[in-house]
């Protein structure tokens, strides 16, 4: 990799949160390139302002190439969901954060596992749907943006899901359907940022997710909404604010996290991930499932920075711009090692 000679540069899969990563490269100076197939370049050629290359994207030898051209990936939604984490241990490109914990973000059994490991309270699973007694949340594995989710009580319906997914390959066998229960409360995604830098792990962030269908049928009549069971396609995402003493149990919750990827996960961990998270009525936060790199919500913040990160540095900051100030800091100081897997 030619980090010396070319300079060290940032490659994004074209979807997700790609126009905050490049603008937050451009803000740093650090080179950022975007990656996909030719139909999802065809967006960032629409923005003039863009400072970036765009790379057709045609396997794993893609990654090799802009590796040989001095750039790490940093990773999103789209890689975990596209390129897959398998892929990744095929290619020579060096990933910011934890190549190994993308793996376990796209198994949701795993990933459960490595919440309860780092003792973060977490919902109620059932390995079978007959075993079901309250009401449910059914889940396909990857990063599908809440896509064909469906909260139901009834037995059967999880059982018609699993042959669902099964005939459409969306999983191996009906063990990967995690059937998990749903808890009330008010949902609250944390976004988090860790530092081998600084040696500390940050709050960037909270969103809320604006889900198709289930929040169009809150404004539905009853008895229309009544007859549906709703699904959680992620449209978009809004700021949220929580209570400043809910505060101290997020960092814990995301310190705790750190310390358990670093022990379970090949022994590093860097860059932004998010807890996704229920918040009840007496205040208690229970994860119900985690990102182990940037989510799309932190976009929310995306024009005048995050508030939050504006504690650690003084000013306001992008995500995007956070990724690349860690990697410039890194590869300044001789500090890369740290940062990359």
């Amino acid at each position: 990799m030619n980090y010396e000679k070319k300079g060290l540069g940032m490659a994004v899969f074209a979807s997700h949160s790609a126009l905050q990563l490049v603008l937050g490269g451009m803000e740093q100076g650090v080179r950022t390139a975007l990656f996909g197939p030719e139909d999802r370049l065809e967006l960032y050629r629409r923005f003039p302002a863009l400072s970036c290359e765009l790379v057709r994207y045609a396997g794993t030898e893609t990654l090799d190439g802009l590796a040989d051209e001095g750039f790490v990936l940093v990773p999103n939604g789209s890689v975990v969901e596209y390129v897959r984490p398998e892929n990744l241990f095929r290619t020579k490109i060096k990933v910011f954060g934890s190549r190994a914990l993308l793996g376990i973000e796209a198994d949701q059994r795993r990933k459960m596992e490595l919440l309860r490991k780092a003792g973060i309270p977490t919902p109620k699973e059932f390995s079978t749907p007959w075993l079901v007694d309250r009401p449910v949340i059914v889940k396909f594995p990857g990063a599908r943006g809440g896509m064909d989710y469906e909260v139901t009580d009834d037995p059967q319906r999880i059982s018609d899901l699993q042959i669902w997914a099964l005939e459409r390959r969306i999983v191996k066998g009906p063990s990967e359907v995690m059937i998990q229960e749903y808890l009330i409360g008010t949902t609250v995604y944390a976004h988090y940022f860790h530092s081998p830098i600084h040696n500390r792990t940050e709050i960037t962030g909270f969103d809320i997710r604006y889900e198709s269908d289930v929040d169009g049928l809150r404004r539905a009549p009853v008895s229309i909404a009544m007859r549906r069971s709703p699904t959680f396609t992620v449209v978009g995402n809004i700021p949220v604010f929580p209570r400043e003493r809910l505060l101290e149990t997020f960092l814990e919750y995301g310190e705790r996290f750190v310390e358990t990827v670093k022990r379970e996960a090949g022994g590093k961990f860097a860059g932004p991930f998010c807890l996704e998270c229920v918040v009840d009525s007496g205040l208690n936060v229970f994860a119900f499932e985690f990102s182990g790199r940037i989510v799309a919500g932190t976009n929310v913040y995306s024009v005048h920075g995050s508030p939050y990160l504006a504690l650690y540095f003084g000013r306001p900051m992008t995500v995007g711009e956070r990724v690349a100030l860690e990697l410039k800091t890194a590869a300044e100081t001789g500090s890369l090692d740290e940062v990359l897997t």
